[in-house]
C-alpha cells in the first residue's frame, strides 16, 4: 500500500485561487507575484550573459560573483561578512532553502516551533522531515510574537524555531526585543534558528529590517534565508540564497547538492552585476509603501476593516466582517466569483484553520490593478 509523507494535504490554496482568478477573468490580488515588468536592463544582463556563454553548470555553492556581490551587500546592510566559499548557497528559491535547511538539521521526532500565521511550506517541510510542528499562536491583531508562549513550547526534543520578518501574512516586523527575547530562550540550548527574511528589503514607513545576522549572539544556530524573486520583481526565475556558518552550510550543501546540486547560471551572473547599484533595492522601501497607501486609500469607503497598515512585505490584511458572516475560505471564493478580485483566506497559514475572519491582498501590482481591484470591493 502506497503512504503518502503529506496525507492531509491537497492542492494548496494559492494555486487553488490562482486557478479561480483565471476560470473568472479576476484581478488576483492573492498570490504573491508582480504584474508589471521587472527592471529592463537585468534582463539585458541575463542575455549578455548568455551570449557569452555562461550556460552550464555554475559551481554547487553559486557562481562565485555572485556571492562576493551578496557578501559585499549584507556587509553594507548589517555590518556582518562572510566566508564566500563556506558560508553563503545560492538555491532555486526561498522555499526550497528553508526546506534544506530544516532537512539538513532534523531527525525523525524532532519538534520545530511554527508562529501562526505562516507561510505553508514550513509545516509540510517538517512533516516530511518526519518532524513534529509546534503551533504557537501570534498576537491580534497586529501579529507580534509572545515570547512567553515561544518559551512555554520548548522541550527537549525541540530542534528548531522558525521566524520570519517581514512577516507574511501579517507583515509583521521584527524589532531589537524580538532578537533579545528569542536569544534568551535558546541561550545554553542547541535549538537552531530558521530566519525567513524573503521580504527584507520591503520595510515602510522608515522602519529598518532588523536581520538575524545583525545579531553575533545568533549566528553560531542559525539560517538566514532571502530572495531574489521577491527583491527584482522576477518570482519565476525561482533565485534565492542562504547564509549560514561553516559548520552548518556543510551540512546544508550535501543536502543541496543531491536536491539541486546548482541553479540557473546566465541568471546568476546578471544578479552579481546588477547588485552593483545598490539603489535597485535601497529604492524598494519607498516604491512599494507608495502601492500600499494607494491601495488602502482606495479601499476607504469599503467595508473591509483596517487594523494596522502593513508594516513590511507587500501584503495587507483586512477583515470582512462587517460585510460577510461566511469563513474566510467561502469568502475568498466568493469574492472571486462574484466581484472579480482574488485573495487569500488567512486560515490558510494556521494548520487548523481561524475564524479570524481576515483575507490578504498582495499589493505587488500596477497602479492600474490596485485602483481597479478596489473600485470593484467598494462595491460590495
Amino acid at each position: 500500500m502506497f503512504i503518502s509523507k503529506l496525507p492531509n494535504t491537497g492542492t494548496n490554496i494559492f494555486s487553488t485561487m490562482s486557478a479561480l482568478a483565471l476560470q473568472h477573468n479576476a484581478i488576483n490580488l492573492g498570490q504573491g507575484f508582480a504584474d508589471y515588468p521587472m527592471n529592463q536592463s537585468l534582463c539585458n544582463l541575463v542575455q549578455k550573459h548568455m551570449l557569452l556563454d555562461k550556460n552550464q553548470y555554475a559551481p554547487m555553492a553559486g557562481v562565485p560573483e555572485l556571492r562576493q556581490a551578496i557578501c559585499n551587500k549584507t556587509t553594507r546592510l548589517y555590518n556582518k561578512s562572510f566566508d564566500i566559499d563556506h558560508e553563503i548557497t545560492i538555491t532555486p528559491g526561498g522555499t526550497y532553502a528553508i526546506y534544506t535547511a530544516l532537512t539538513a538539521i532534523m531527525q525523525p521526532g524532532d519538534e520545530v516551533i511554527i508562529l501562526e500565521p505562516a507561510y505553508d511550506s514550513y509545516l509540510a517541510n517538517i512533516e516530511m522531515n518526519g518532524g513534529v510542528a509546534v503551533l504557537v499562536p501570534l498576537n491580534n491583531p497586529d501579529f507580534s510574537v509572545d515570547w512567553q508562549k515561544v518559551k512555554n513550547a520548548v522541550t527537549a526534543k525541540t530542534k528548531a524555531i522558525i521566524v520570519n520578518t517581514p512577516h507574511n501574512p501579517g507583515s509583521y516586523i521584527f524589532s531589537p526585543h524580538d532578537w533579545q527575547s528569542l536569544t534568551e530562550i535558546v541561550s545554553n540550548t542547541s535549538i537552531y534558528i530558521i530566519s525567513d527574511e524573503v521580504y527584507e528589503h520591503i520595510v515602510l514607513d522608515g522602519a529598518q529590517h532588523e536581520s538575524i545576522l545583525r545579531y553575533p549572539s545568533l549566528w553560531d544556530r542559525c539560517f538566514a534565508v532571502f530572495s531574489f524573486g521577491k527583491v527584482f520583481h522576477n518570482t519565476g526565475w525561482k533565485l534565492g540564497y542562504c547564509i549560514a556558518p561553516k559548520q552548518l552550510m556543510n551540512e546544508y550543501k550535501k543536502i543541496h547538492q543531491f536536491i539541486a546540486f546548482t541553479c540557473n547560471t546566465p541568471m546568476q551572473y546578471a544578479i552579481a552585476e546588477f547588485l552593483q547599484n545598490e539603489n535597485e533595492y535601497l529604492q524598494l522601501p519607498a516604491f512599494f509603501q507608495h502601492k500600499r497607501d494607494l491601495f488602502l486609500n482606495a479601499m476607504q469607503d469599503s467595508g473591509f476593516t483596517l487594523y494596522q497598515k502593513a508594516a513590511g512585505s507587500f501584503f495587507q490584511t483586512m477583515g470582512y466582517q462587517a460585510i460577510s458572516d461566511r469563513k474566510d475560505t467561502d469568502f475568498t471564493i466568493w469574492l472571486a466569483q462574484e466581484f472579480k478580485v482574488a485573495t487569500i483566506p488567512v486560515s490558510a497559514f494556521y494548520k487548523n484553520g481561524s475564524n479570524e475572519k481576515l483575507v490578504r491582498f498582495c499589493f505587488a501590482k500596477k497602479d492600474e490593478t490596485l485602483l481597479a481591484a478596489a473600485e470593484r470591493l467598494r462595491k460590495i
